[in-house]
This record gives C-alpha cells, sequence and structure tokens, in this order.
C-alpha cells in the first residue's frame, strides 16, 4: 500500500476529486495548508498597502491506496492539478506497512 500526499491548487480539488473517483480511489482526506516552494510568495495590494504574502493556501490532499492503483492515481492527479504554471504543486508518495479500519478490524487491504 502507498500513502499519497498532495499539494495542489485550490480551486482544483474537484477536478483532482473527480479524477481520483475515476482512477478507483474510494476516500480521500482533504486538509487547508499554508506553504511555499520556489514562488516564494508574492506582493499584494490591500486598501492602499503593499505588502507581501508569505505563506500562499494550498490543499493537501492524502489518498491510501493498493499497490497496484498506484501508477493510475498519480497519473489522475498530474493530468487534473497541473495548469503549467509555477505553483501547481507536489506529490509524494510514502510507503504504508500497515492499515486498520477501526470500525470492524479490517486489515490492509480490506481497510481501504
Amino acid at each position: 500500500m502507498k500513502l499519497i500526499s498532495c499539494i495542489i491548487r485550490p480551486y482544483k480539488l474537484d477536478e483532482v476529486r473527480d479524477a481520483l473517483t475515476t482512477a478507483g480511489v474510494s476516500g480521500i482526506t482533504v486538509s487547508e495548508v499554508r506553504g511555499f516552494g520556489r514562488q516564494k510568495g508574492h506582493t499584494e495590494l490591500y486598501r492602499g498597502a503593499e505588502y507581501v504574502v508569505d505563506f500562499l493556501p494550498k490543499l493537501k490532499l492524502e489518498v491510501v491506496v493498493a499497490d497496484d492503483l498506484l501508477e493510475a492515481v498519480l497519473e489522475a492527479v498530474q493530468q487534473s492539478a497541473r495548469t503549467g504554471n509555477v505553483g501547481d504543486g507536489k506529490i509524494f508518495v510514502t510507503t504504508v506497512d500497515q492499515a486498520i479500519r477501526i470500525r470492524t478490524g479490517e486489515l490492509d487491504a480490506d481497510a481501504l
């Protein structure tokens, strides 16, 4: 099993969710996060005053999938989240040793 963590632009959530559902994902976790990468933030004007926005709003999606779904899910996220501009985000893949469904006690792939 693999944990896929994706940092994406907030307005891309619906497209990514639809692509993940089509790829066979049954559930995702979404968190609102803030951060910066190569963009290093940007300058905005508010009521005549200029200020720097260091941390940009992003969404973090987390999904655990069986190994055989990994490539399809990665492709789905890349295609649906890409705009071609700086700040599209990142995808991280981590190995998951064990998963347990709390309600039933099911383990690993059965718990997904």
